[in-house]
Formats: C-alpha cells, structure tokens, sequence
C-alpha cells in the first residue's frame, strides 16, 4: 500500500526535473541566442569586410583604370614629342616663324607630365644649340682661313693690275679692259672681305688718316653698278676718319650702298649725302627709291647692324647667307661708330645713316695732303648780301661814340643806336668752305690729259704697225 507522502515526493522530484529541464533549456535557449548574436554578428562583419574588399576592388580597379588612361595619355604625349614636337626644335631655333606644337591634351595632362616633357624639350634644345655653335664654330674657323688667303691674293693682284695700268701704253681697248679687270676684282675682293669680316677676322686692310669723301668715294668704286651712286657733301673738306676706323666704314658704307643699289630699279639714283651735324658728329646717308623694307626685315635689319649683336650663326643668315648687315654689325661693335636702317627715304625706299662720333675723326692738312680729285667737292655756303646804305658810314672812334648822346623817344626813353650785323656768339668764327684750288684743278686735269693722249698715242701707233 502506497503511503499519501510517495505522489507528493513524485510529484515535488518530477516538478524538481521539470525544474532542471527548464533551467536546462533556458540556459541552452540563452546560449543558443547568444551564438545567434555571435554569429549574426560575424555574418555582419563578414558582410562589412566582403563590402569593405568589394569597394577596395572599385577602388583598384578604378586606379587601374586611371593608371591606364594616364599611362595611354603619356604614351600619346611621348608620340606627339617624338614625332611633331622635337623634330620643331631646330626649326625654331633658327626662325621664331616655326612654333613649337604644345601639348596634345594639355587639360588632361598632369603638371609632373608637362614639366617632364617641357624639361626634355628644353634639354634637347640646349644641346641642339650647343651643337650647332660648336658646326658654326667650325665652319667660320674653315671660312676665315679660306677668305683671309683670297684676301690676300687679291689684294696683291690690285697692286699688280695698279701697277700695270701705270706701266701700260697700249690701245684704248686695251685700257678698258684692264679697268674692267681691275673693277672685277675691287667686286671681289669687297665679297671675300665681308665674308671674313662675318666669319671674325679684321678688315684686311690698314688705311692712314683718310678724308670722309674719298672714303665714300672708294666705297661706291667697289660695286657694280657704282655710276647710279651720286654723292653729295656738304662738310668741310679737311674732315677726315682716322686710320683705324677708315676701311671698316669703307666697308659699311660700301654693303649699305650695295644694298641699296640692289633694292632699286637700275634706272634709279642712290643718293649719299655727308653732313656734320652740331655735336660733331658726321653722318652718311644713303637713300634709295625702292619698294622699302617690311616691318619684320626692318626689325631683323635693326637687330643684326646694332652694337649688342649676340654672335650671328651662318645658318641665321639665309640661303644664300646675306651676309651685308651682319657684317657690318661686327664692325660696329669693334669700332664704335653707329649704323641705323630704320627710317624711311624721301623717295619711299630705305634711308641708311653711318653716324661717325667725333673720337673716330680726324683734321688732314690739305696742303700736306690734297685730296682726290675724284672726291666730291663741299658745297660753298652762300654768302648773303648786305643791303646798301643810303648814309655813308663815317669811322667814328670810340671816344666819340662815348660822347655822342643817344637820342631820345617821344616818351623819355633812351633808345638803341642801330650797328652793323654782330659777329658770331662767343667770338667763334662761323664755318667756311674752301672753293675749289683753280690751279690744282688745273694741275688734275692736265695729268689727266697727258694720259689721255699718251693712250692716243699708243692706239695710233699700234694701229700703224
């Protein structure tokens, strides 16, 4: 028989198992939610790395992309330097009329990429100059020793044919034919002498105090075509151009002259004037009646005949080189006179003017020295007439002009005795011009003749044989 006290005790150990089985499942519920949480919180973390490396994997590959682009973009650039770019550097080195190209994409390449490429331009450049400095160095160094030995040569076949012409008697024809001879090789030697001159080397030549119309005159005997040239001085004949500077402004005033002679119809006149203005300096003007110079000639004129000239290369002066200005800017730079092209003539052409400082001439005795009776003579000054007197003027001593009253004016006030015409301010006396010499014009022209009918006499005798 089951004691009352057994149900109970089954019933409190079933309910302590219920207990224990709900304690059970109560902490397996929390474990189980806790590891719900852990792996929900995984799965989130999984989610965000898988997120993080899906935006790390845009991001590669868009600085792929862009690595791509750039890289395509410089290979484009590299293309454009090496087949359009460098290929302009010498061009525009030589004229600033061949620009550079830029860049192909200027907004879409990097400043580190456009300096890159602007530094191999650069680079290239500098060795580029280098280079040709170096060829141009050269080339002048062949030149100089070429033009100085034919300078020579030509210098001693002058004396030869000067000497010549001294000694010959023969026919008229004859006599042409040497001065005809003769000119040619003045043209000669004037293109031999500029090149040298280009290309370094001094004059060539060395000339005594000379007068500024024979060194004019020789200088228009040296081209063709010289009796287009006509030559007007209006300075005092004894002004010369001392030694030193004599040939190197022959040699400017005879290129200014060829270069005039060249831009105007053979039917025109060159005119070349001297004058002394009131600073002392003397001034050849050279004028022609040519179609004129456009304002970039002008402007390269300028800078080539200028004192700061930088070293002119050969390949800067054109096919064929015009070698007149450069020339004659290496003069100027030597010698210390001034040239200037950039005025207009009075005839529509180019007025040339060779201005010579008064440190660079010189006073020649004409009675020591006379000079050529082919230089173009000074023009006289004209002398102003006085108007004649209506009262004979009677020589009043001084101690009477002090004792003679002045008359007065109606209103009280003393006024002014007229005198004659004042001498020149400060007791200077004003400039004069010497007239011709009749008797040396004489002595000139009967020389002259002499020769004449000493080649007369030689045709007529040549012809009778």
């Amino acid at each position: 028989m089951i004691s009352p006290s057994e149900p109970a005790l089954a019933l409190g150990a079933v309910t302590v198992v219920m207990a224990v089985v709900a304690l059970l499942l109560a902490l397996s519920r929390r474990k189980q939610t806790r590891r719900c949480r852990e792996m929900d919180a995984a799965l989130k973390s999984a989610e965000s790395r898988t997120r993080e490396a899906e935006s790390r994997t845009r991001f590669a590959d868009s600085r792929t992309r862009e690595a791509e682009a750039r890289e395509e973009r410089l290979r484009a650039e590299v293309t454009h330097l090496v087949s359009a770019r460098l290929p302009a550097v010498p061009l525009h080195l030589i004229s600033s009329h061949h620009p550079i190209p830029g860049l192909l994409n200027k907004g879409q390449a990097g400043p580190e990429d456009a300096e890159l490429l602007d530094s191999v331009l650069t680079r290239v450049s500098e060795m580029v100059l280098k280079e040709r400095r170096r060829v141009d160095a050269a080339a002048r160094a062949a030149l100089r020793g070429a033009s100085q030995d034919s300078q020579a040569l030509s210098y001693r076949l002058q004396s030869e044919l000067d000497a010549l012409q001294r000694e010959f008697t023969g026919s008229r024809h004859l006599t042409h034919r040497m001065l005809a001879a003769d000119h040619l090789n003045e043209q000669n030697l004037r293109l031999i002498q500029r090149t040298a001159i280009v290309c370094g080397a001094w004059p060539g030549h060395v000339r005594k105090d000379t007068y500024v119309a024979e060194i004019v005159t020789g200088a228009s005997s040296r081209l063709r075509g010289f009796d287009r040239i006509k030559i007007n001085s209006r300075i005092a004949t004894n002004v010369g151009i001392v030694g030193r500077a004599a040939e190197p402004i022959a040699v400017a005033c005879a290129e200014l002259m060829a270069n005039a002679l060249e831009h105007s119809r053979d039917d025109l006149a060159v005119d070349v004037g001297l004058i002394q203005s009131g600073n002392g300096n003397v001034c050849i003007t050279v004028d022609d009646a040519g179609k004129g110079m456009t304002a970039e000639a002008a402007t390269r004129g300028a800078r080539l005949v200028s004192a700061d000239t930088h070293d002119v290369m050969l390949t800067e002066l054109g096919d064929p080189p015009s070698q007149g200005f450069a020339a004659i800017g290496r003069l100027v730079a030597d010698y210390g006179f001034h040239v200037s092209i950039d005025h207009s003539s009075p005839y529509g052409g180019v007025r040339a003017v060779v201005t010579i400082p008064p440190n660079l001439l010189a006073s020649i005795d004409e009675e020591a020295e006379p000079p050529s009776a082919m230089a173009p003579q000074a023009a006289v000054a004209p002398k102003a007439e006085r108007r004649p007197s209506s009262v004979p003027e009677t020589p009043v001593d001084d101690d009477e002009k002090s004792r003679t009253p002045v008359p007065d004016s109606a209103d009280g006030l003393p006024q002014r005795r007229r005198r004659g015409p004042a001498g020149p301010a400060g007791g200077l006396a004003a400039p004069t011009y010497r007239a011709p010499d009749p008797e040396r014009s004489l002595k000139a022209w009967s020389e002259f003749q002499d020769g004449l009918e000493s080649g007369r006499t030689g045709t007529d005798l040549e012809e009778t044989q």
